[in-house]
């Protein structure tokens, strides 16, 4: 239903801020990864994800589309709500929980506060795939200044190529032809791929 809300900040406090959009003031869940993005800031946009339940409707912002994305990954998965979502994103960086989910940690996602042995093994069951899908470290990297090579192989990988067939691709493209920009390498690759 929301995308985002962009506003004045009228509000900041480490779990949740106000966002005055218009004259509408917006009560918004955030993490302390966004917090600590956003401290400083007097103007904001937040990405929204917005969570209906029979006895409310609440919106959660994100400083970053992908934290939001990696977010509404953790709710899907069965005992953790969105409470417990923004209690995860809160205890480690978005890109440390989904390194720790695709590479099976289950030790340190059971140091998270109110995940169990249990809960912590589904999250790895349940998301490790899909997150290797997405391109594993792309998920997060949505705001990140990145390499043209490394920005090639982000949307290579969310088109659906292997990762190490289309590193492997560009490697030999970007030996050759250095100069390249992001779309005519990624174009370069998919002759070859």
């Amino acid at each position: 239903m929301y995308e985002y809300l962009s506003g004045k900040l009228a509000f900041k406090a480490p779990t949740y801020v106000v966002l005055d959009v218009g004259g509408v003031g917006y009560h918004i869940h955030i993490s302390l990864h966004t917090f600590a993005q956003i401290k400083d800031a007097e103007q904001c946009k937040l990405y929204i994800s917005f969570q209906v339940r029979e006895d409310a409707h609440t919106l959660y912002g994100f400083a970053e589309e992908g934290e939001r994305r990696l977010f509404e990954h953790l709710i899907s998965v069965s005992g953790i709500g969105p409470g417990t979502g923004r209690m995860i994103l809160s205890s480690i960086t978005p890109d440390e929980i989904q390194s720790a989910i695709i590479n099976g940690n289950v030790p340190l996602i059971q140091r998270i506060k109110g995940i169990g042995p249990k809960t912590a093994q589904r999250m790895v069951l349940e998301l490790q795939d899909k997150l290797k899908k997405q391109g594993g470290d792309t998920l997060i990297a949505v705001h990140r200044p990145q390499s043209i090579p490394e920005e090639a192989l982000s949307a290579l990988v969310m088109l659906g190529f292997a990762r190490p067939q289309a590193e492997k691709t560009l490697a030999g493209i970007v030996q050759q032809q250095p100069t390249l920009t992001v779309e005519a390498l990624i174009k370069e690759a998919l002759k070859k791929l």
